[in-house]
Order: C-alpha cells, then sequence, then structure tokens
C-alpha cells in the first residue's frame, strides 16, 4: 500500500499540482498560530507541551482516520485517505517553479532577473552575487527543498506505514518542519503592534530542536541516496571531510554529499537577509557559512546533473518501499 500511495501521489502532483496559497496552507498557519497563543506560556515546558499539541493533534487525526476507513470501508479507501494526504505534504511541484524559473532565466542570460527570483524566494539580499554563486545558492536551497519536500516525506511514510500506523509519519514530518520555521520566523521579526501574537523563545526553541531530531534519520537517508546515485566514494568523502563546512548539523551532510555526489563546490558566503522580510512566508535560508568543498565551479548545465541525481534517487526510493511492501504483504 505504501507503494501505491507515494507512486499515485507523485503522479497526482505533477498532473494537477497543489496551488501555492491553497486553503490547507492557510489553515495550518492558523493552526500553529492557535497552539502558540493557547498553549504557549513562555516555560520551556510550555514549549515542548504547545510542540506536541501543534505536531499530536494532526498526526493522531491522520491516524484515526486511516484506521476508520480501513476497517469500515476496506483498504482501498484508506489508500485512498494517504493518497490526499501525500498530496499535500510530498511532491516537487511545490517548490520546483522557483527551480524553473532560475533556470530559465540563467539560461537567457539574464542574471539581473535570476538575482531577483531569488532574493524572492530566499527572502535575501542577491544583488551582488556573480553568476557563479547564483547557481550555487539555486543548487543548494533546490536540493535541501528536495531533501525537504520529497526524501524525508518518503523516509518516515515508508517507516511508519510498513508497521501499521499509515500516513502518520508524513504528517508529523511536514507539521515538524513547518511549524520550526513559522515559529522561528515569528519570534525573531514581528513588529511591537504583532508582539502579543509572537511564540516565546522557549516555543521556538523547542520547535527548532524537535525538527533537528525528527530530520536526522530522513536527512542522512538523502544523502546516502544522492552518494549511491552519484559519485559514492566522493559523495562519502564530502560527507566525512567537508559537513562541518556547513551550518546545519541536517541540511551540513546533504549539501556534503550533494558536492561528491555530482563534483561541484557549494558551500561559502551566506546571503544576509533582506531588510523588510515578511516572516510569514515559507522561506528560511540554508546556506553555507564556511569554505566551499572540492569540485568544479557551479555553473547552469550543472542545474541538469542535479535535476538527474534527485529523479534517479526518487527512483530508488520508489523500488525500496515497493520491496518493504511487498514484503510487509508477503510477511
Amino acid at each position: 500500500m505504501s507503494f501505491f500511495s507515494i507512486f499515485l501521489a507523485l503522479v497526482l502532483e505533477q498532473v494537477r499540482p497543489m496551488a501555492r496559497q491553497h486553503f490547507l496552507h492557510e489553515g495550518l498557519r492558523q493552526w500553529a498560530s492557535w497552539v502558540a497563543r493557547n498553549v504557549d506560556a513562555g516555560q520551556k515546558p510550555h514549549g515542548w507541551l504547545a510542540w506536541l499539541v501543534a505536531v499530536g493533534v494532526p498526526s493522531l487525526l491522520a491516524l484515526l482516520i486511516h484506521w476508520l476507513l480501513a476497517l469500515s470501508l476496506g483498504w482501498v479507501f484508506a489508500v485512498a485517505w494517504n493518497v490526499a494526504l501525500l498530496y499535500t505534504t510530498l511532491g516537487f511541484r511545490q517548490f520546483s517553479h522557483h527551480f524553473t524559473d532560475l533556470r530559465d532565466a540563467l539560461e537567457d542570460g539574464n542574471e539581473a532577473l535570476a538575482r531577483e527570483l531569488l532574493a524572492d524566494w530566499q527572502q535575501v539580499d542577491a544583488s551582488a552575487l556573480p553568476r557563479s554563486e547564483i547557481v550555487r545558492h539555486v543548487i543548494e536551497h533546490s536540493v535541501i527543498d528536495a531533501h525537504r519536500h520529497v526524501f524525508g516525506v518518503f523516509v518516515w511514510y515508508a517507516l511508519l506505514s510498513v508497521i501499521g500506523l499509515g500516513p502518520v509519519g508524513a504528517v508529523a514530518y511536514r507539521v515538524s518542519e513547518f511549524t520550526s520555521r513559522y515559529w522561528a520566523g515569528k519570534s525573531s521579526g514581528l513588529s511591537s503592534a504583532r508582539s502579543d501574537t509572537a511564540p516565546s523563545e522557549s516555543l521556538s526553541q523547542a520547535s527548532r530542536q524537535a525538527w533537528h531530531w525528527v530530520d536526522w534519520l530522513p536527512a542522512r537517508a538523502t544523502a546516502l541516496g544522492f552518494a549511491i546515485m552519484g559519485s559514492f566514494e566522493d559523495a562519502m568523502d564530502g560527507w566525512r571531510n567537508h559537513a562541518q563546512k556547513f551550518p546545519n548539523d541536517n541540511d551540513d551532510v546533504i549539501l556534503a554529499a550533494t558536492a561528491g555526489a555530482i563534483h561541484i563546490q557549494l558551500g561559502g558566503a551566506t546571503l544576509k537577509p533582506a531588510q523588510a522580510v515578511d516572516h510569514d512566508a515559507d522561506a528560511q535560508d540554508t546556506q553555507a557559512g564556511g569554505d566551499s568543498t572540492p569540485g568544479r565551479v557551479p555553473e547552469v548545465a550543472h542545474l541538469a546533473q542535479v535535476v538527474g541525481l534527485v529523479w534517479r534517487t526518487v527512483i530508488m526510493w520508489l523500488v525500496l518501499v515497493a520491496l518493504l511492501s511487498l514484503a510487509n504483504v508477503l510477511g
């Protein structure tokens, strides 16, 4: 059931991608705001309680509906429920329009437009970036987004659905990722007029720490997938020796493995936040902050290599999920 659910969700998302401002996205924002307003009291235990409520309630609700459908109406309806949830939590089209627009601008030689698109996507100042740095940041952000929107959901959905927990892994992963961004942005940049709705630092810190734990296993699974589908030896060397050049303990292994898998330089100067940032936007700078990895200077042609690496890894994970599903059925 896991394989068919993921496959059908990916096909549906390619044929009819979810709108960028879907009502479910707004509903998730309203839910996170309600939890912060009513559960967060500013102390560390309250921060963790708020996170558990924000992530646990929708996850348990998704699981209960899955079980009720499977028991009362049959597995076909349970699969349909899984597909619906995966359609909202998993997919390339939730971020790929940024990549496509930037690639087209770079291929047309319109670097000014590329800087504008990158700045709008990540809410950063990209006005002084040379062409190679634009390409580098596009690759880094796109790889991290591919992980968070596809591979991370793959891992937790596949692992938990095999033991009978249905879509709970996909829902928990997506809500955890969202709250870590949403509450961090709310707490760090609200105006005084909106400060009464800002989450406490305890809640923001709890959501970031919880997200680190939730993403720890998927990040390493993604890095391993890129290594297998790319240059394995170089990717593993980058993972072992160059991951510390990136600021995030989970994103670093993905970017270091990507750099080795396709032999390009990643890492370097971090993009500075724009002066006026909409902290309700789903944006977070995950770029490198140290020296670059060994390899070739990023060029526009490398964007196609990144796309190929990602799709080969998707196929690999689909095959693995199919084998897990088959083993579960036969077992």
